[in-house]
């Protein structure tokens, strides 16, 4: 095996090892884990300006929401459902070249009476800077859940 080769494969198992390791992820006191500090997150919950995305707003019950928020994932080509309980939806993204997968979360709550918010957590699973990807990918789960 040559020099070339040989690195080749040691990649290529540390980066299917890597995408393979689970995060602590779900919700803890109501409210879903803080960004870890690296600039490949973005959480609706957080206080920090670097992690900080506005939750999408609606006003249409926390039922209806998760409804619709389940039929927009599934028609997502990367998107795979993981989780769906009560005000709570899980998803994992695949990138389409390295198939590096990023993990979000969801949590639907009642504001008032035929309103709800939707908070969300976006994170890859490896890597230090995701180039704006999650905050990219969310805006745009926003765009389409409001215009549609």
């Amino acid at each position: 095996m040559n020099k070339q080769t040989a690195i080749f494969k040691l990649s290529f198992i540390f980066l299917v090892g890597c995408s393979a390791t689970m995060p602590q992820l779900g919700v803890s006191t109501g409210q879903l884990l803080p960004c870890p500090k690296k600039p490949n997150c973005v959480n609706s919950q957080s206080s920090d300006p670097a992690y900080f995305i506005e939750p999408i707003q609606v006003t249409e019950t926390a039922k209806k929401t998760q409804k619709r928020l389940l039929q927009l994932l599934k028609n997502l080509k990367q998107a795979k459902i993981i989780v769906a309980q009560e005000n709570y939806i899980r998803v994992e993204f695949t990138s389409k070249v390295f198939k590096f997968i990023d993990d979000v979360e969801f949590t639907i709550s009642s504001t008032k009476a035929e309103k709800s918010t939707i908070d969300f957590r976006s994170a890859s699973r490896i890597g230090y800077s995701d180039l704006g990807a999650n905050r990219k990918r969310m805006e745009q789960i926003r765009n389409k859940f409001i215009h549609d």
